[in-house]
């Protein structure tokens, strides 16, 4: 066979030999590199794996110790809210208690007051008597809504 003698398949299937070797080695390449990061990534589990460990170890003792702070911290606002809930009702207790008395002492100044002043203008003892009623009264009514409308808000 004379060396000049070819065909264009032979031609096809040394370019494809060609192509492949290339192929061949920028895969080797690329696997070569792919297994240095693997290596890289690796190493980095294993030391993040070492350090990690124990960091965790160490959040996981501070996140109990602040767990049992937080539940002394409960215990106590139970114990002040139980300490204000009495205290209120004692306030209560007492607002009840001097309530009353309150009311008829407003009412009394209030109809001693329109009382002296009617006497002095009318002159009259029953008018000024009628009029410390009634302005004793509307005190007391006055004080009375006052009161419930703050013990209601």
């Amino acid at each position: 066979m004379p060396v000049l003698a070819f065909h264009w398949s032979d031609v096809a299937y040394a370019s494809l030999s060609v192509f492949l070797l290339a192929v061949g080695l920028g895969l080797g390449y690329a696997f070569l590199r792919l297994a240095g990061a693997l290596a890289r990534l690796s190493s980095f589990i294993r030391g993040t794996e070492k350090e990690l460990l124990p960091v965790l170890n160490k959040v996981g003792g501070s996140v109990d110790r602040v767990n049992a702070q937080l539940d002394k911290i409960d215990l106590m606002t139970d114990s002040a809210v139980d300490a204000v809930e009495s205290a209120d009702s004692a306030v209560r207790a007492a607002s009840f208690a001097v309530r009353r008395p309150v009311q008829k002492l407003a009412g009394l100044a209030a109809g001693l007051s329109h009382g002296t002043s009617t006497l002095k203008v009318k002159r009259d003892w029953r008018e000024a008597l009628r009029a410390g009623k009634a302005a004793a009264a509307r005190r007391e009514a006055d004080l009375e809504e006052e009161l419930r409308v703050r013990h209601e808000s």
